[in-house]
């Protein structure tokens, strides 16, 4: 038997305290389509809908809501104003005396996030070229928003949901010199590769560089970009904001469910800076959580915790309280809220 893949920093019913995979199970546990009885009671007067926890009274839901809702988008005018705003290819960010990228952040980490709109490519037009991309730091604020030049003839401008023409893309900056302000940015001048082959042992200031973002992976292939599996917080693949079946949401409902609010509205051109503002504040949402940080080694990967019991402490372990076994018992997932203690 092996330890189990359960831990502190899993979503807890803060009413019967059963531990869930996902948000999502927690979620239908107090408000699904067959709810526990008792902690639907509960949560229906005492229980923020956006980050899932109980307080211990009506009173204290209304003073917790006040700080809760503040982890949300910014006002619907400002970001009319961002999606109106006139793009150009100047690089947003300030320099140091030494040539290094300098961003301010709240973190231990330092935090960008990472938007991007796609054209097609391709005889059928399915082939994903991004054609307009963003970066922003943790208040929200722009560091890069420009149109890019793709490397292969743009054949749909997917107009209804970009809002990009080809005038947008006529005097656009090429990809490859997106390509090296981006790793300017993140890597604070260093070449990506190198970074990626020194893993968190690497310079300094790019060890310390973390990127947002929602399916990254694509965003990155599009952009022909490489980057550090472990600097990377894609909302789209953390388990705790996956649905129970293991796929994806859309950053759509994420951002309605946990932040409350409405993005990607239909009919209306979608906004990578708004993608951006999205997936940092869900990461923020999820970054601020207190665990009880019990594990010395939070990982089921860690070497220390590839252990198996022997058949003779079969029954040691069915004796033993649920609050034991959760401490002997590791994640399978990189919790963000370790993201503070860095």
């Amino acid at each position: 038997m092996r330890t189990s893949f359960h831990s502190v920093h899993e979503p807890i019913c803060g009413v019967c305290s059963k531990h869930f995979r996902y948000f999502e199970s927690l979620r239908e546990h107090f408000i699904g389509l067959k709810p526990k009885a008792e902690c639907a009671r509960v949560f229906g007067t005492q229980g923020c809908n956006l980050c899932l926890t109980i307080l211990d009274s009506p009173n204290s839901l209304r003073l917790h809501r006040s700080t809760c809702h503040q982890l949300s988008l910014v006002t619907p005018g400002l970001l009319n104003q961002m999606t109106n705003l006139i793009i150009n290819d100047d690089f947003k960010i300030k320099i140091d005396n030494a040539g290094k990228a300098i961003i301010r952040s709240s973190c231990p980490h330092q935090v960008v996030a990472l938007g991007c709109k796609m054209v097609g490519g391709g005889n059928d037009g399915l082939v994903d070229l991004c054609a307009r991309v963003c970066l922003t730091d943790e208040d929200g604020n722009i560091i890069f928003h420009t149109y890019v030049k793709p490397q292969m003839p743009i054949t749909n401008y997917r107009f209804r949901t970009t809002g990009i023409r080809p005038e947008n893309i006529r005097d656009a900056m090429p990809l490859r010199q997106i390509q090296q302000k981006i790793q300017d940015l993140l890597c604070n001048g260093e070449q990506i590769r190198r970074t990626i082959r020194s893993g968190s042992s690497g310079g300094k200031a790019a060890s310390r560089m973390i990127l947002v973002g929602y399916d990254l992976d694509h965003s990155l292939e599009c952009l022909g970009i490489e980057y550090p599996e472990h600097l990377i917080r894609d909302t789209a693949k953390y388990p705790p904001l996956m649905k129970t079946n293991k796929l994806p949401n859309t950053l759509k409902y994420l951002a309605q469910a946990y932040l409350g609010n409405d993005i990607q509205i239909t009919g209306i051109q979608e906004n990578p800076y708004e993608d951006c503002v999205a997936t940092m504040k869900l990461y923020q949402r999820m970054r601020s959580q207190v665990h009880h940080l019990v594990e010395e080694y939070p990982m089921a990967t860690d070497p220390q915790n590839r252990n198996s019991f022997a058949v003779s402490k079969q029954n040691e372990l069915e004796r033993m309280t649920p609050d034991a076994l959760l401490k002997i018992s590791r994640s399978d997932y990189y919790c963000w809220c370790l993201d503070n203690l860095k």
